[in-house]
């Protein structure tokens, strides 16, 4: 790897020393400049978790991925830059479904930092900016969002409140469950079954829908089959507003290459179709 181009990918300086400051930096404008994007599968190109591979992809060809190889390609950052670093395992709530993912359905990393454990997770899609403290169940206070961590039945469950609980936090906020996991360490190698089943499955979000979804300082831009959606935070108390608009198949190009800056080797295939829930609610 060479760590100063993926620095520069992101919009980070270089050198880095392994340091909470870093890190927060690291991940913030990871979510900021790398899409969350599952195009290859709707455009017909192959999708390795390789690691020489991922660079490629992500960092030379300034490519998105999902979180095998989001999280996967940022785990290996981190690990040359000297941070203390574990894979764990995650299974997502389907906001789609209601029902959670099986086991390996999310690739997610812990940082140790002077005994202090972080989660990180730059391959959710719509998940926290900055790594959350695994050290308190207390909310943790965001730009975008009001999160915390809770713990039940040895099961770790993160979560997150409505928008404007961040101006007005109150004992009764309701929380939306984002995924579960544990803290049992895990190999990338863990992974490979479920990022196939990700890619051929009718009760995966990713084989349904074709994505991309990008950070912005005061909200998202996402392409979700079609449809563009862009969420805007209002610096006022009222809730954040949403746009959504139908585009063409040209327009997606266009807006790709102008908002993501991506350029696809294949046409892509939009799509936007029911996702099938799956027989077990793991």
């Amino acid at each position: 790897m060479d760590v100063d181009r993926y620095l520069a990918r992101i919009g980070c300086p270089s050198p880095c020393s392994p340091t909470l400051e870093t890190l927060r930096c690291l991940h913030l404008n990871h979510l900021l400049a790398v899409p969350f994007e599952n195009l290859s599968v709707h455009s017909g190109e192959p999708l390795s978790l390789d690691l020489p591979l991922l660079y490629q992809k992500i960092v030379v060809n300034r490519r998105g991925g999902f979180c095998y190889e989001l999280n996967g390609l940022f785990w290996w950052l981190l690990c040359q830059l000297g941070f203390e670093v574990h894979i764990l395992s995650a299974q997502v709530k389907n906001r789609f479904t209601g029902a959670y993912g099986p086991p390996f359905d999310h690739f997610i990393s812990m940082v140790t930092l002077e005994g202090h454990r972080w989660l990180c997770d730059v391959g959710f899609g719509s998940g926290f900016q900055l790594p959350l403290s695994l050290e308190t169940d207390g909310p943790q206070k965001q730009t975008h969002g009001l999160y915390r961590l809770r713990t039940e039945a040895q099961l770790m469950y993160v979560e997150m409140s409505e928008i404007d609980a961040i101006k007005n936090p109150k004992e009764d906020t309701a929380w939306r469950a984002l995924y579960k996991f544990t803290f049992e360490p895990r190999q990338r190698e863990d992974f490979n079954a479920m990022c196939h089943y990700h890619q051929t499955s009718i009760h995966s979000v990713f084989v349904c829908k074709s994505l991309c979804s990008l950070l912005l300082p005061n909200g998202r831009i996402t392409i979700i089959g079609r449809k563009l959606i862009i969420n805007s935070l209002s610096d006022k108390k009222d809730q954040p507003s949403q746009t959504k608009t139908d585009l063409s198949d040209q327009e997606i190009t266009e807006l790709l290459k102008d908002k993501f800056g991506i350029v696809l080797s294949n046409p892509l295939t939009p799509k936007d179709t029911d996702i099938v829930p799956p027989p077990v609610n793991y």
